[in-house]
């Protein structure tokens, strides 16, 4: 019998791209300020919108108890709560389906034993780290549901980077099965690469934090944060003590991310210029430029982004490029390790 085949392959590259999706919708659910419309969570009932105009009402009236709508949308008609409304349906949907896509197949394998022992250890991991991603997206929600109409900085990291991570070990998964034998490791590269992925961990995350603080809409200046200066004074006085800035405030939050991403551009140049040296493989040479090329492209989509202030697109494509950077790395390392 056949362990480990094309179907298992397919199987979690379909759950990738469906985080993929998933992480797409999320962006533009947090954009639209769509986040806090459904203020319940009922796993199995919610997967059904209001089919009606009393039940549209009845959700209306749900969302009219709670902080957004008291200090913020009490302007709202229920056709303008209905358009913020479907964006967050959509994004827990998402979520439902791709429980029912890793958990069933997950099954119909293991009962047919078409895994590996080895495999089978790995899937439980994604499947524990989807269960907690969707955890965290109703611990995120619950935060501002309270006192204040927006959801925490942090749970709103969390519950971003969790995504990104089950993405990433999902593909390194099916890259294992596809790869089942590494042809070349450099260990001067992977060296490289592993700062790269904690570099791009870090920065994806403090790219959470400014969405979560609305910190693109400040200093909407490049190179500078202000006229004439790089450094703006706020970066340092926002909060006490002074450290808190760089997690809680506004101008600190944005400047970690901004001068973050020189270091992630620059990690990148110095492995494509140390690469020209290597006898590289294929796949190895062919990930080093993705990187190039998307970190380049990336960076150009975030200044542009802090210059508009955040229109929709653009700050939905500077997710989508984090999202497509972490996977070049991924498969990067990937290929470049024991």
């Amino acid at each position: 019998m056949v362990k480990d085949g094309k179907k298992v392959v397919y199987w979690i590259l379909t759950g990738c791209l469906l985080i993929f999706i998933m992480v797409l919708v999320g962006g533009i659910t947090r954009l639209t300020h769509s986040g806090l419309s459904i203020s319940n969570y009922n796993l199995v009932s919610g997967t059904i919108p209001p089919l009606n105009h009393e039940e549209w009402q009845e959700a209306f009236d749900l969302y009219k108890q709670f902080p957004e709508y008291q200090k913020l949308n009490s302007h709202f008609t229920l056709s303008d709560f209905k358009s913020i409304f479907f964006w967050e349906w959509l994004h827990r949907f998402i979520g439902r389906f791709i429980g029912i896509v890793f958990i069933l197949p997950f099954i119909y394998f293991l009962v047919r034993g078409k895994l590996t022992k080895a495999t089978i250890k790995k899937c439980l991991v994604l499947l524990t780290l989807g269960a907690f991603q969707g955890f965290l997206g109703w611990y995120m929600v619950k935060s501002g549901l309270i006192n204040r109409p927006d959801v925490s900085h942090y749970r709103l990291a969390a519950h971003l980077i969790t995504a990104f991570l089950t993405f990433a070990y999902g593909f390194w998964v099916t890259l294992d099965l596809i790869y089942p034998k590494r042809k070349q490791s450099i260990p001067e590269l992977r060296r490289i690469l592993w700062i790269i992925m904690f570099s791009l961990i870090v920065q994806i995350t403090w790219g959470a934090f400014v969405a979560g603080l609305d910190a693109g809409l400040i200093h909407n200046y490049w190179p500078f944060m202000s006229e004439g200066k790089f450094i703006h004074e706020t970066v340092y006085i926002e909060q006490q003590p002074m450290l808190k800035n760089f997690v809680e405030g506004k101008s600190g939050v944005q400047f970690v991310h901004r001068y973050l991403g020189y270091v992630v551009v620059a990690l990148i140049v110095y492995l494509w210029y140390k690469s020209k040296n290597i006898n590289t493989t294929k796949h190895q040479t062919l990930g080093i430029q993705s990187l190039l090329l998307l970190v380049l492209l990336q960076f150009t989509l975030g200044v542009f982004t802090l210059l508009l202030r955040v229109p929709l697109w653009l700050g939905i494509a500077h997710q989508v490029t984090a999202f497509l950077l972490l996977g070049a790395t991924t498969f990067t390392l990937h290929r470049s390790s024991k």
